[in-house]
Protein backbone atom coordinates (compact mmCIF):
# COMPACT_ATOMS: atom_id res chain seq x y z
CA UNK A 1 0.00 0.00 0.00
CA UNK A 2 1.05 3.56 -0.66
CA UNK A 3 1.44 6.07 2.21
CA UNK A 4 -1.90 7.52 3.26
CA UNK A 5 -2.45 11.10 2.17
CA UNK A 6 -5.16 13.35 3.62
CA UNK A 7 -7.70 12.58 0.89
CA UNK A 8 -7.18 8.83 1.16
CA UNK A 9 -7.46 9.05 4.95
CA UNK A 10 -10.92 10.60 4.61
CA UNK A 11 -12.03 7.62 2.51
CA UNK A 12 -11.08 5.02 5.12
CA UNK A 13 -13.30 3.52 7.80
CA UNK A 14 -11.64 2.93 11.16
CA UNK A 15 -12.20 -0.29 13.13
CA UNK A 16 -11.12 -1.22 16.65
CA UNK A 17 -11.27 -5.03 17.17
CA UNK A 18 -13.08 -6.15 20.33
CA UNK A 19 -13.05 -9.86 19.60
CA UNK A 20 -15.31 -12.88 19.81
CA UNK A 21 -17.61 -12.76 22.85
CA UNK A 22 -20.46 -14.75 24.36
CA UNK A 23 -23.36 -12.82 25.91
CA UNK A 24 -26.85 -13.26 27.27
CA UNK A 25 -29.67 -13.46 24.74
CA UNK A 26 -32.28 -10.72 24.78
CA UNK A 27 -34.83 -12.97 23.08
CA UNK A 28 -34.90 -16.34 24.85
CA UNK A 29 -33.16 -14.86 27.96
CA UNK A 30 -30.42 -17.48 27.94
CA UNK A 31 -27.53 -16.28 30.11
CA UNK A 32 -24.81 -17.02 27.55
CA UNK A 33 -26.64 -18.21 24.47
CA UNK A 34 -25.54 -15.63 21.92
CA UNK A 35 -22.02 -15.34 20.54
CA UNK A 36 -20.74 -12.69 18.14
CA UNK A 37 -17.63 -10.97 16.89
CA UNK A 38 -17.52 -7.28 17.89
CA UNK A 39 -15.72 -4.20 16.69
CA UNK A 40 -16.20 -0.52 17.43
CA UNK A 41 -15.67 2.42 15.15
CA UNK A 42 -15.70 6.18 15.22
CA UNK A 43 -15.80 6.51 11.44
CA UNK A 44 -17.65 4.21 9.03
CA UNK A 45 -18.51 5.33 5.53
CA UNK A 46 -21.98 4.44 4.16
CA UNK A 47 -20.64 2.27 1.34
CA UNK A 48 -18.55 0.35 3.86
CA UNK A 49 -21.51 -0.21 6.17
CA UNK A 50 -23.41 -1.55 3.17
CA UNK A 51 -20.60 -4.08 2.70
CA UNK A 52 -20.90 -5.00 6.37
CA UNK A 53 -24.67 -5.50 6.05
CA UNK A 54 -24.05 -7.80 3.10
CA UNK A 55 -21.72 -9.83 5.30
CA UNK A 56 -24.23 -10.22 8.14
CA UNK A 57 -23.22 -7.29 10.36
CA UNK A 58 -25.43 -4.91 12.35
CA UNK A 59 -24.63 -1.87 14.43
CA UNK A 60 -25.78 -0.43 17.77
CA UNK A 61 -24.39 3.07 18.03
CA UNK A 62 -20.64 2.77 17.49
CA UNK A 63 -20.66 -0.96 18.27
CA UNK A 64 -20.69 -3.30 15.26
CA UNK A 65 -21.30 -7.02 15.59
CA UNK A 66 -21.55 -10.16 13.49
CA UNK A 67 -23.24 -13.11 15.14
CA UNK A 68 -22.10 -16.70 14.87
CA UNK A 69 -25.49 -18.03 13.81
CA UNK A 70 -24.41 -21.65 13.95
CA UNK A 71 -23.46 -21.47 17.65
CA UNK A 72 -26.12 -19.07 19.01
CA UNK A 73 -29.43 -19.97 20.65
CA UNK A 74 -31.48 -17.54 18.53
CA UNK A 75 -29.78 -17.08 15.13
CA UNK A 76 -30.04 -13.53 13.74
CA UNK A 77 -30.55 -13.57 9.96
CA UNK A 78 -30.00 -10.42 7.88
CA UNK A 79 -33.04 -9.67 5.75
CA UNK A 80 -33.92 -7.27 2.96
CA UNK A 81 -36.97 -6.39 0.92
CA UNK A 82 -37.04 -5.30 -2.73
CA UNK A 83 -38.66 -1.88 -2.33
CA UNK A 84 -40.33 -1.61 -5.74
CA UNK A 85 -41.74 -5.14 -5.49
CA UNK A 86 -43.45 -4.53 -2.14
CA UNK A 87 -47.14 -5.40 -2.04
CA UNK A 88 -48.82 -4.30 1.22
CA UNK A 89 -51.16 -6.75 2.89
CA UNK A 90 -54.70 -5.85 3.88
CA UNK A 91 -53.80 -5.22 7.53
CA UNK A 92 -50.93 -2.95 6.48
CA UNK A 93 -53.17 -0.92 4.16
CA UNK A 94 -55.75 -0.73 6.93
CA UNK A 95 -53.16 0.69 9.36
CA UNK A 96 -52.32 3.57 7.01
CA UNK A 97 -55.97 4.32 6.26
CA UNK A 98 -56.90 4.33 9.98
CA UNK A 99 -54.08 6.77 10.74
CA UNK A 100 -55.03 9.08 7.87
CA UNK A 101 -58.67 9.16 8.99
CA UNK A 102 -57.57 9.99 12.54
CA UNK A 103 -55.40 12.87 11.31
CA UNK A 104 -57.93 14.34 8.92
CA UNK A 105 -61.02 13.81 11.09
CA UNK A 106 -64.57 12.94 9.96
CA UNK A 107 -65.72 16.56 9.64
CA UNK A 108 -62.82 17.54 7.37
CA UNK A 109 -63.25 14.40 5.24
CA UNK A 110 -66.98 15.05 4.85
CA UNK A 111 -66.58 18.73 3.92
CA UNK A 112 -63.72 18.13 1.46
CA UNK A 113 -65.73 15.39 -0.25
CA UNK A 114 -68.50 17.94 -0.77
CA UNK A 115 -66.30 20.91 -1.73
CA UNK A 116 -63.76 19.00 -3.85
CA UNK A 117 -65.59 15.92 -5.08
CA UNK A 118 -63.66 13.17 -6.87
CA UNK A 119 -64.72 12.07 -10.32
CA UNK A 120 -66.32 8.67 -10.80
CA UNK A 121 -63.11 7.40 -12.43
CA UNK A 122 -61.01 8.63 -9.49
CA UNK A 123 -63.30 6.90 -7.00
CA UNK A 124 -63.20 3.65 -8.96
CA UNK A 125 -59.41 3.76 -9.27
CA UNK A 126 -58.95 4.55 -5.57
CA UNK A 127 -61.22 1.68 -4.57
CA UNK A 128 -59.39 -0.86 -6.73
CA UNK A 129 -55.81 0.36 -6.30
CA UNK A 130 -53.62 1.14 -3.33
CA UNK A 131 -50.74 3.52 -4.01
CA UNK A 132 -48.27 3.27 -1.15
CA UNK A 133 -46.50 6.56 -1.80
CA UNK A 134 -49.77 8.51 -2.04
CA UNK A 135 -51.19 6.79 1.05
CA UNK A 136 -48.27 7.52 3.39
CA UNK A 137 -48.26 11.21 2.43
CA UNK A 138 -52.02 11.72 2.19
CA UNK A 139 -52.52 13.20 5.67
CA UNK A 140 -49.33 15.27 5.81
CA UNK A 141 -50.22 18.90 6.34
CA UNK A 142 -48.23 20.12 3.34
CA UNK A 143 -50.19 17.81 1.03
CA UNK A 144 -53.80 18.22 2.17
CA UNK A 145 -56.39 20.30 0.38
CA UNK A 146 -57.57 23.38 2.26
CA UNK A 147 -60.58 24.70 0.36
CA UNK A 148 -62.44 27.74 1.68
CA UNK A 149 -65.24 26.77 4.02
CA UNK A 150 -68.37 28.60 2.71
CA UNK A 151 -69.65 29.09 6.25
CA UNK A 152 -66.53 30.36 8.04
CA UNK A 153 -64.89 31.84 4.90
CA UNK A 154 -61.62 30.36 6.11
CA UNK A 155 -59.44 27.53 4.77
CA UNK A 156 -60.71 24.17 5.94
CA UNK A 157 -58.40 22.57 8.53
CA UNK A 158 -57.94 18.88 9.39
CA UNK A 159 -58.46 17.56 12.91
CA UNK A 160 -54.68 17.41 13.42
CA UNK A 161 -51.58 18.89 11.84
CA UNK A 162 -49.30 15.98 10.92
CA UNK A 163 -45.75 16.67 9.70
CA UNK A 164 -42.79 14.42 8.88
CA UNK A 165 -39.23 15.53 8.17
CA UNK A 166 -35.83 13.90 7.95
CA UNK A 167 -32.89 15.44 9.77
CA UNK A 168 -29.42 14.55 10.98
CA UNK A 169 -29.12 12.03 13.82
CA UNK A 170 -28.56 14.74 16.41
CA UNK A 171 -29.67 14.70 20.04
CA UNK A 172 -32.33 17.07 21.36
CA UNK A 173 -34.26 17.33 24.62
CA UNK A 174 -37.52 16.48 22.85
CA UNK A 175 -36.04 13.32 21.32
CA UNK A 176 -34.47 12.26 24.61
CA UNK A 177 -37.66 12.80 26.61
CA UNK A 178 -39.70 10.84 24.06
CA UNK A 179 -37.13 8.03 24.04
CA UNK A 180 -37.15 7.70 27.84
CA UNK A 181 -40.96 7.65 27.88
CA UNK A 182 -40.95 4.90 25.26
CA UNK A 183 -38.28 2.78 26.97
CA UNK A 184 -39.83 3.03 30.43
CA UNK A 185 -43.39 2.42 29.27
CA UNK A 186 -43.01 -0.09 26.45
CA UNK A 187 -39.83 -1.90 27.54
CA UNK A 188 -40.39 -1.42 31.30
CA UNK A 189 -36.87 -0.06 31.86
CA UNK A 190 -35.95 1.98 34.91
CA UNK A 191 -35.78 5.70 34.22
CA UNK A 192 -32.25 5.79 35.64
CA UNK A 193 -31.06 3.44 32.88
CA UNK A 194 -30.72 6.26 30.35
CA UNK A 195 -28.82 9.53 30.41
CA UNK A 196 -28.47 11.92 27.49
CA UNK A 197 -24.98 10.62 26.69
CA UNK A 198 -26.31 7.04 26.60
CA UNK A 199 -29.07 8.01 24.19
CA UNK A 200 -26.57 9.89 22.04
CA UNK A 201 -24.22 6.90 21.96
CA UNK A 202 -27.06 4.53 21.07
CA UNK A 203 -29.04 6.42 18.43
CA UNK A 204 -27.11 9.60 17.58
CA UNK A 205 -23.68 8.18 16.74
CA UNK A 206 -24.20 6.62 13.36
CA UNK A 207 -22.35 6.28 10.11
CA UNK A 208 -20.82 9.24 8.26
CA UNK A 209 -23.56 11.42 6.79
CA UNK A 210 -23.75 13.15 3.42
CA UNK A 211 -24.84 15.66 2.40
CA UNK A 212 -24.54 17.51 5.68
CA UNK A 213 -28.07 18.72 6.60
CA UNK A 214 -26.64 21.92 8.08
CA UNK A 215 -25.00 23.08 4.87
CA UNK A 216 -26.71 23.84 1.59
CA UNK A 217 -26.66 21.00 -0.91
CA UNK A 218 -28.21 19.88 -4.13
CA UNK A 219 -31.77 18.85 -3.27
CA UNK A 220 -31.49 15.91 -5.65
CA UNK A 221 -28.32 14.59 -3.99
CA UNK A 222 -28.89 11.14 -2.57
CA UNK A 223 -28.78 11.09 1.22
CA UNK A 224 -26.31 8.67 2.81
CA UNK A 225 -25.39 7.99 6.41
CA UNK A 226 -27.44 8.07 9.63
CA UNK A 227 -30.60 10.17 9.89
CA UNK A 228 -33.69 10.69 12.02
CA UNK A 229 -37.14 10.70 10.44
CA UNK A 230 -39.25 12.74 12.86
CA UNK A 231 -43.05 12.60 13.18
CA UNK A 232 -44.84 15.60 14.71
CA UNK A 233 -48.50 15.89 15.60
CA UNK A 234 -49.86 19.38 16.27
CA UNK A 235 -46.27 20.53 16.71
CA UNK A 236 -45.35 17.82 19.24
CA UNK A 237 -42.72 15.16 18.50
CA UNK A 238 -44.48 11.77 18.72
CA UNK A 239 -42.10 9.37 16.94
CA UNK A 240 -38.55 9.10 15.63
CA UNK A 241 -37.37 6.49 13.14
CA UNK A 242 -33.58 6.05 13.12
CA UNK A 243 -32.38 5.23 9.60
CA UNK A 244 -29.06 4.29 8.04
CA UNK A 245 -29.01 5.19 4.34
CA UNK A 246 -26.48 3.23 2.27
CA UNK A 247 -26.01 3.36 -1.51
CA UNK A 248 -28.34 0.43 -2.20
CA UNK A 249 -30.94 0.86 0.49
CA UNK A 250 -32.67 2.12 3.60
CA UNK A 251 -31.70 0.30 6.79
CA UNK A 252 -34.11 0.57 9.73
CA UNK A 253 -32.16 0.95 12.98
CA UNK A 254 -34.81 1.74 15.59
CA UNK A 255 -38.23 3.34 16.05
CA UNK A 256 -39.40 4.95 19.28
CA UNK A 257 -42.74 6.67 19.70
CA UNK A 258 -45.10 8.13 22.27
CA UNK A 259 -46.85 5.17 23.93
CA UNK A 260 -50.04 7.25 24.03
CA UNK A 261 -50.32 6.50 20.29
CA UNK A 262 -49.50 2.79 20.47
CA UNK A 263 -52.93 1.82 19.13
CA UNK A 264 -51.97 3.26 15.73
CA UNK A 265 -49.38 0.53 15.04
CA UNK A 266 -46.32 2.69 14.48
CA UNK A 267 -44.26 -0.39 13.62
CA UNK A 268 -46.35 -0.90 10.49
CA UNK A 269 -46.70 2.81 9.74
CA UNK A 270 -42.98 3.51 9.97
CA UNK A 271 -42.01 0.44 7.93
CA UNK A 272 -44.34 1.40 5.07
CA UNK A 273 -43.20 5.01 5.16
CA UNK A 274 -39.58 3.85 4.98
CA UNK A 275 -40.37 1.53 2.05
CA UNK A 276 -42.04 4.46 0.30
CA UNK A 277 -38.98 6.61 1.08
CA UNK A 278 -36.80 3.96 -0.58
CA UNK A 279 -39.05 3.90 -3.66
CA UNK A 280 -39.13 7.69 -3.97
CA UNK A 281 -35.38 8.14 -3.59
CA UNK A 282 -34.13 5.27 -5.76
CA UNK A 283 -32.90 2.97 -3.00
CA UNK A 284 -33.34 -0.57 -4.28
CA UNK A 285 -33.79 -2.28 -0.90
CA UNK A 286 -35.31 -1.89 2.52
CA UNK A 287 -33.34 -3.58 5.31
CA UNK A 288 -35.45 -4.39 8.37
CA UNK A 289 -32.48 -5.57 10.41
CA UNK A 290 -32.30 -9.07 11.82
CA UNK A 291 -34.95 -11.73 11.46
CA UNK A 292 -35.20 -14.24 14.31
CA UNK A 293 -37.49 -17.05 13.26
CA UNK A 294 -37.74 -18.52 16.76
CA UNK A 295 -38.97 -15.20 18.21
CA UNK A 296 -42.72 -14.76 17.75
CA UNK A 297 -42.43 -10.96 18.11
CA UNK A 298 -40.05 -10.93 15.11
CA UNK A 299 -42.32 -12.88 12.78
CA UNK A 300 -44.13 -9.68 11.72
CA UNK A 301 -41.09 -8.73 9.62
CA UNK A 302 -41.83 -11.65 7.33
CA UNK A 303 -45.21 -10.09 6.55
CA UNK A 304 -43.51 -7.35 4.53
CA UNK A 305 -42.96 -9.14 1.24
CA UNK A 306 -41.02 -10.14 -0.76
CA UNK A 307 -38.35 -10.68 1.92
CA UNK A 308 -34.98 -12.28 1.27
CA UNK A 309 -32.58 -13.77 3.82
CA UNK A 310 -28.80 -13.50 3.62
CA UNK A 311 -27.15 -16.92 3.50
CA UNK A 312 -24.65 -16.88 6.41
CA UNK A 313 -22.07 -18.87 4.42
CA UNK A 314 -22.32 -17.90 0.75
CA UNK A 315 -23.80 -14.39 1.28
CA UNK A 316 -26.40 -15.08 -1.40
CA UNK A 317 -29.98 -13.90 -0.86
CA UNK A 318 -32.70 -16.56 -0.61
CA UNK A 319 -36.48 -15.91 -0.49
CA UNK A 320 -37.86 -16.29 3.04
CA UNK A 321 -41.12 -17.77 1.84
CA UNK A 322 -41.07 -21.41 0.83
CA UNK A 323 -38.24 -23.86 1.43
CA UNK A 324 -36.16 -21.64 3.72
CA UNK A 325 -39.08 -20.85 6.03
CA UNK A 326 -39.99 -24.55 6.28
CA UNK A 327 -36.45 -25.48 7.25
CA UNK A 328 -36.36 -22.76 9.91
CA UNK A 329 -39.48 -24.35 11.42
CA UNK A 330 -37.46 -27.48 12.20
CA UNK A 331 -33.88 -26.27 12.78
CA UNK A 332 -32.44 -23.01 14.13
CA UNK A 333 -29.47 -22.73 11.77
CA UNK A 334 -30.04 -22.88 8.02
CA UNK A 335 -27.68 -22.15 5.15
CA UNK A 336 -29.36 -22.89 1.84
CA UNK A 337 -25.96 -23.01 0.10
CA UNK A 338 -24.92 -25.73 2.54
CA UNK A 339 -28.22 -27.55 2.06
CA UNK A 340 -27.57 -27.66 -1.68
CA UNK A 341 -23.95 -28.81 -1.30
CA UNK A 342 -22.71 -32.34 -0.57
CA UNK A 343 -23.06 -33.25 3.12
CA UNK A 344 -19.32 -33.39 3.70
CA UNK A 345 -18.50 -30.22 1.75
CA UNK A 346 -17.40 -28.18 4.79
CA UNK A 347 -18.28 -29.86 8.09
CA UNK A 348 -18.39 -27.80 11.24
CA UNK A 349 -15.80 -28.94 13.78
CA UNK A 350 -16.97 -30.46 17.03
CA UNK A 351 -15.89 -28.30 19.94
CA UNK A 352 -15.64 -29.83 23.39
CA UNK A 353 -18.58 -28.34 25.36
CA UNK A 354 -16.25 -27.86 28.33
CA UNK A 355 -13.93 -25.65 26.27
CA UNK A 356 -14.56 -21.89 26.24
CA UNK A 357 -14.66 -21.17 22.50
CA UNK A 358 -14.04 -17.47 23.16
CA UNK A 359 -10.52 -18.47 24.23
CA UNK A 360 -9.89 -20.19 20.89
CA UNK A 361 -8.67 -18.63 17.67
CA UNK A 362 -11.51 -17.63 15.39
CA UNK A 363 -9.87 -19.84 12.77
CA UNK A 364 -10.44 -22.92 14.95
CA UNK A 365 -14.18 -22.27 15.34
CA UNK A 366 -15.07 -22.20 11.65
CA UNK A 367 -17.61 -19.41 12.12
CA UNK A 368 -19.93 -19.27 9.07
CA UNK A 369 -19.02 -16.66 6.48
CA UNK A 370 -15.58 -15.93 7.95
CA UNK A 371 -12.37 -16.17 5.92
CA UNK A 372 -10.09 -19.11 6.63
CA UNK A 373 -6.55 -18.66 7.89
CA UNK A 374 -5.17 -19.34 4.40
CA UNK A 375 -7.54 -16.79 2.85
CA UNK A 376 -6.43 -14.14 5.37
CA UNK A 377 -2.77 -14.89 4.69
CA UNK A 378 -3.45 -14.19 1.00
CA UNK A 379 -4.60 -10.63 1.90
CA UNK A 380 -1.04 -9.64 2.88
CA UNK A 381 -1.87 -7.93 6.15
CA UNK A 382 1.70 -6.58 6.40
CA UNK A 383 0.54 -3.49 4.54
CA UNK A 384 -2.85 -3.01 6.21
CA UNK A 385 -3.06 0.50 7.62
CA UNK A 386 -2.81 1.06 11.38
CA UNK A 387 -3.78 4.37 12.98
CA UNK A 388 -1.13 5.00 15.61
CA UNK A 389 -1.13 8.23 17.67
CA UNK A 390 -2.83 10.17 14.88
CA UNK A 391 -0.64 8.87 12.05
CA UNK A 392 -1.05 5.97 9.65
CA UNK A 393 1.61 3.29 9.60
CA UNK A 394 1.65 -0.25 8.21
CA UNK A 395 1.38 -3.42 10.26
CA UNK A 396 4.89 -4.53 9.40
CA UNK A 397 6.15 -1.31 11.02
CA UNK A 398 5.26 -2.88 14.38
CA UNK A 399 8.23 -4.33 16.24
CA UNK A 400 8.23 -8.12 15.94
CA UNK A 401 5.27 -8.23 13.53
CA UNK A 402 6.91 -10.78 11.23
CA UNK A 403 7.48 -13.19 14.16
CA UNK A 404 3.96 -12.99 15.61
CA UNK A 405 1.67 -16.04 15.16
CA UNK A 406 -1.43 -15.29 13.07
CA UNK A 407 -3.52 -18.08 14.60
CA UNK A 408 -3.07 -16.95 18.22
CA UNK A 409 -5.88 -14.76 19.62
CA UNK A 410 -3.41 -13.39 22.18
CA UNK A 411 -0.97 -11.92 19.63
CA UNK A 412 -1.42 -8.57 17.91
CA UNK A 413 -1.17 -10.28 14.53
CA UNK A 414 -3.81 -12.81 15.59
CA UNK A 415 -6.16 -10.03 16.71
CA UNK A 416 -5.68 -8.18 13.41
CA UNK A 417 -6.07 -11.39 11.38
CA UNK A 418 -9.40 -12.21 13.07
CA UNK A 419 -10.68 -8.72 12.29
CA UNK A 420 -9.68 -9.18 8.65
CA UNK A 421 -11.44 -12.55 8.55
CA UNK A 422 -14.79 -11.09 9.63
CA UNK A 423 -14.53 -7.83 7.64
CA UNK A 424 -13.60 -9.50 4.35
CA UNK A 425 -11.21 -8.48 1.54
CA UNK A 426 -12.98 -5.31 0.38
CA UNK A 427 -13.04 -3.67 3.80
CA UNK A 428 -9.48 -4.66 4.57
CA UNK A 429 -8.53 -2.67 1.49
CA UNK A 430 -10.68 0.33 2.40
CA UNK A 431 -10.12 0.59 6.15
CA UNK A 432 -7.57 1.07 8.89
CA UNK A 433 -7.21 -0.55 12.29
CA UNK A 434 -7.12 1.20 15.65
CA UNK A 435 -5.28 -0.84 18.29
CA UNK A 436 -3.77 1.73 20.60
CA UNK A 437 -5.32 4.84 22.16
Amino acid sequence: MEPVDAERARQLSLFRPLGYQRNSCGYCKSDDGSVSYYTSSVVVRPEHYEELIHRGWRRSGKLYYKQNLQRSCCPHYTMRLEADAFQPRRDQRKAINRWNKFILGPEYIRKVARLCPRSREEKRHRKCNFDLQSAVHEAEYSNIKRPIDPVTKRPLEPAHKFEVNIEGDSVSQAKFDLFVKYQTTVHKEDVSRWKTKDFEGFLCSGIKRSPNPITKSNASEKKLGSWHQCYRLDGKLIAVAVLDLVPSGVSSVYIFYDPDYEQWEFGKLSAMREIAFAQENNYAYYYMGFYIHSCVKMRYKGNFRPQFILDPESYDWDPLDGELSKKLDTQPYVSMSRERAPQDARPFPDIDPDVDETELSLFDINMPGVLTLEEVKALNLDHWHLLYHGSFVQMDDLVGWDRMPMDSPQSVKGIVAELAAVLGPKLVKDSAVVLFD
